[in-house]
């Protein structure tokens, strides 16, 4: 069994807000997040993740250690965090090898003896099927190409028995319950995808569920109309919401719609937040990041909400919004395209370091995750990184 490393790209407008707060490799692509897909093809856990000097001190649950670029010894493989493979473990030869998609180099094979020192390796080429990500907003995109055939994979072992109360819209089989609880009253529309909702979830009676869907474990869905989305574990889940990625542990417990989006950890959704995802021209989304705005090629995006940012009550996001990490939006109905990381309000204004940190100790222990030493260490160099503190 090979190590497994990931690479992630460097720092650049197209990846925020994400790449703040977290290695790309732990954004989720479809139902898994990335690293969790290279994992499943190369048959083996990851060993580390080369990520930007910000993150080196970033600590999750289940995360390898984050360092810096190194040479690694073989046999090993290298994948990009830009990239999010599908299918099977590719045949690997005996010597050094790109593995390639469309064209391009998305990682590298470094068979035992070899030596990788970066990513100018030479090699044959190997191919491997998946999607090339090109920006934050891809991970819509690769929910739209990646989710009906993560959660058909499911349907291949048998699940939980269909409560009674239910309504199912299709063949039940496309019904893939793991150890949730569903309450009576629940539809489940499985005639554009399967449904699968994990152990410990939740569903209040009188949600609508639509395939493709992923809820992940713990994550409760307290009603509303849910579907072609990806929910990570532990989140709360409500009101009308399509084609939208949770990274795990956010919470959007009220009403409001939220579409073609994607929600980091632990934000928070106030009550009646609501995302628009088209342009009333229903022209192509461009993003307002630094000087250049970023070209999406997407007509539907909503917004991109980076980790531990919160919402005031009513707030309005205007298509393809930003939210950068740990902003606190309020103040206003509307809001602007681009919210900087750590804002407090509209304004210029950025809330304190110790700010930040009371609020996350006292949000992070609800889900029974403990801020430690390591984690607020983590935070600390996010907010530092971000803010130039």
């Amino acid at each position: 069994m090979p190590d497994l490393y990931l690479l992630d790209p460097p720092v650049a407008p197209h990846w925020a807000p994400f790449q703040t707060a977290r290695p790309l490799c732990e954004c989720r692509a479809g139902a898994w997040l990335i690293r969790e897909r290279w994992e499943a093809i190369a048959d083996a856990a990851t060993t580390a993740i080369f990520a930007p000097p910000h993150l080196h001190s970033f600590v999750e649950d289940g995360v390898p250690a984050v360092r810096p670029e190194e040479s690694v010894a073989g046999p090993a493989l290298i994948g990009r965090s830009d990239f999010a493979p599908t299918g099977v473990t590719p045949d690997l030869p005996d010597e050094a090898a790109h593995l390639v998609n469309e064209g391009e180099t998305v990682g590298w094979w470094v068979p035992a003896g070899a030596t990788w020192t970066g990513p100018e390796t030479d090699g044959t080429d190997v191919a491997v099927d998946g999607m090339r990500l090109h920006g934050a907003f891809d991970l819509v995109t690769a929910l739209e190409h990646l989710l009906v055939g993560d959660v058909a994979d499911f349907l291949r072992e048998p699940g939980d028995v269909i409560p009674d109360g239910s309504l199912v819209l299709g063949d039940p089989h496309d019904v893939m319950l793991l150890g949730a609880l569903i309450e009576p009253g629940v539809v489940f529309d499985v005639r554009h995808g399967a449904i699968v909702i994990e152990q410990y979830a939740y569903v209040r009676a009188g949600t609508r569920l639509e395939g493709p869907l992923y809820v992940g474990p713990g994550t409760e869905v307290l009603g509303g109309t849910v579907g072609w989305s990806a929910l990570g574990p532990r989140c709360k889940v409500r009101g009308e919401v399509t084609s939208s990625v949770f990274f795990g542990y956010a919470n959007k417990a009220h009403d409001g719609f939220l579409g073609h989006s994607v929600v980091g950890r632990w934000a928070n959704l106030g009550a009646g937040t609501t995302t628009s995802n088209l342009k009333n021209t229903y022209g192509v989304v461009r993003l307002t990041i630094g000087d250049d705005p970023v070209e999406t090629g997407r007509q539907f995006l909503g917004s991109l909400i980076s980790d531990h940012a919160k919402t005031a009550i009513g707030t309005l996001f205007p298509t393809g919004a930003v939210v950068g990490m740990g902003a606190n939006v309020f103040g206003a109905a509307s809001v602007p395209k681009l919210i900087p990381p750590f804002a407090w309000g509209l304004g210029n204004e950025r809330q304190s370091l110790e700010g930040f940190l009371t609020t996350a100790r006292r949000v992070m222990p609800r889900r029974a995750v403990e801020v430690t030493d390591e984690v607020a260490a983590s935070l600390e160099a996010a907010y530092r990184f971000a803010t130039g503190a």
